[in-house]
Formats: C-alpha cells, sequence, structure tokens
C-alpha cells in the first residue's frame, strides 16, 4: 500500500472563504492510482501550527506528505519555514531555486526586479530539492526523510501540474499494477438500516483493500418512500478478476435489494 497524508495550509480554508478544493483533487488522484490517502489535515497560517502538523504527520510515517499552500513571498507564507522547523534545520536561500525564480519570470514575460522579497520564495529547507513550478512563480520543493515530502502551491493549477508530473508517478510506481471498478445502484423503498446487515456480510466476506461498499441516503419519495445510492467499488491488481468480483458482489447487491423489497430507479 501507499499511504499519502495531505496538509493544506492557509486561514482561508478555515474561514470558509475558500473551498479546499485541493485537498479533494489530490485524494481522487491518489484513490485513481490505488493509493490510500489516511488523512487530510487544515491549519492556519500559522508556523507553530505547520511545524507541529508536520511533526505529527511524520510520526505516523506515511509514505508521501503533501502540503498544499504556504510558499508565496507575503508575510504570512510560512509553510517552508515551518516544514524546516519541524526537521529542525534551517530555512537557506537556494541558488537552483532562485534560478527557477528567475526563469518562471521571464517565461511569463515578467519583469520583476528579484528583490528581498521575492527571495523569499526560494528560501527553502536545508537539505531539500526545488522543483520547477511549470505554471507560477514559487518552486515547490522535496525531501526524502523516510517519508517524501513534497511542498506544493496552494493555486490549483500551479498545484495540479507539480503533482502530475512529480508525486503522481511515485504514488503509480509505489502500488504497481491496479485497476479499480465501479458500480451505483440508486434504490428505492430501502433504507440504510434495512440493508446495513446485507452490505455487512459482503465486506466480511471480502478483502477490505478490495472492496469498498457504501450507502449514501437521497431522501424519501413523497415523504415516505426511502431512495438510497449503493456504491460499490472493486480493486485489485488484475481486470479480469476484480471484473468477476464486482459482477459476483453486483448480483448479491441486487437479490438483497429485491428480497427487501426495493427496486433500483432507472
Amino acid at each position: 500500500m501507499m499511504i499519502i497524508e495531505i496538509l493544506c495550509v492557509g486561514n482561508e480554508l478555515l474561514s470558509g472563504i475558500t473551498l479546499n478544493t485541493n485537498a479533494h483533487w489530490i485524494a481522487a488522484q491518489v484513490a485513481k492510482a490505488g493509493g490510500t490517502v489516511s488523512r487530510v489535515t487544515v491549519v492556519r497560517d500559522e508556523l507553530s501550527a505547520i511545524s507541529s502538523a508536520v511533526n505529527e504527520s511524520l510520526g505516523r510515517k506515511p509514505d508521501i506528505l503533501v502540503t498544499t499552500g504556504g510558499l508565496g513571498a507575503t508575510y504570512d507564507d510560512m509553510t517552508l519555514e515551518g516544514v524546516a522547523q519541524a526537521l529542525g534545520r534551517k530555512a537557506v536561500l537556494d541558488k537552483t531555486a532562485v534560478e527557477m525564480l528567475k526563469t518562471s519570470y521571464k517565461r511569463r514575460h515578467l519583469r520583476y526586479r528579484i528583490n528581498k522579497v521575492r527571495l523569499k520564495m526560494a528560501t527553502i529547507p536545508e537539505g531539500s530539492v526545488p522543483i520547477e513550478n511549470p505554471v507560477g512563480s514559487a518552486p515547490s520543493v522535496m525531501l526524502d526523510i523516510g517519508t517524501r515530502v513534497f511542498c506544493v502551491p496552494g493555486v490549483p493549477t500551479e498545484m495540479k501540474a507539480v503533482f502530475k508530473k512529480h508525486i503522481l508517478p511515485l504514488v503509480q510506481k509505489g502500488v504497481g499494477s491496479f485497476v479499480s471498478r465501479e458500480a451505483n445502484y440508486f434504490v428505492m423503498g430501502v433504507s440504510e438500516g434495512m440493508i446495513a446487515p446485507a452490505l455487512v456480510k459482503i465486506v466480511d466476506a471480502n478483502s477490505r483493500d478490495a472492496v469498498y461498499l457504501k450507502t449514501h441516503p437521497r431522501g424519501y419519495y413523497k415523504k415516505t418512500t426511502p431512495r438510497i445510492r449503493v456504491h460499490l467499488v472493486c480493486k485489485g491488481a488484475d481486470k479480469e478478476h476484480v471484473a468477476r468480483m464486482l459482477a459476483r458482489i453486483s448480483g448479491q447487491l441486487l437479490k438483497d435489494i429485491a428480497r427487501l423489497g426495493g427496486r433500483i430507479e432507472e
């Protein structure tokens, strides 16, 4: 298994100003690749909060820790300093990161002067490796300390570009061969409580790593008839095996739904 944790940094994420789409997107990419996001943590733009969250994550020893946000030039961009503090390292000006910064401005025809404020984006934890930002300005950063730590920008387009090129391939390589297939059943006349015992039997009869089975309430038809969605995901290394498993479990689900007096909505 590849275990990934996500640490999102930003006051705006905790004040309701900005929806945390970064965590949602990263989690979806990891799941499609066969990895597991075990935890998403969100902290304010505070040095102690960032440092503490990084240490807590590293204590759990995930394969990869991805931090998003806090790499810019403003006073409240503290992620890299927080990571350095967590590791007991200094944040130092990196020559390669400075060149990446210059290249990014040149590529976008921005005639910005590389002053002290902008050099903040090239001041990274000692011993880390800068990663060029193909979309924006601030370089990302990677450290390998048993757990691979990636610090990526909070701007979604920049984060996605770095994640796809540098992080996702590591997840895919770590997972190896992976196939996932899913089915959704929109059911009328069966509630979550009614179908729960049948789902327990199915889950207990299969590997938890291979089968994900979840119900989602969808309200009531004419205020009396329950409606739910049953979401089934089957995973594995072999395409044919996963297809057979999905067909077998789907067949059992449909029998249980019919037995309980439910029907599948068209």
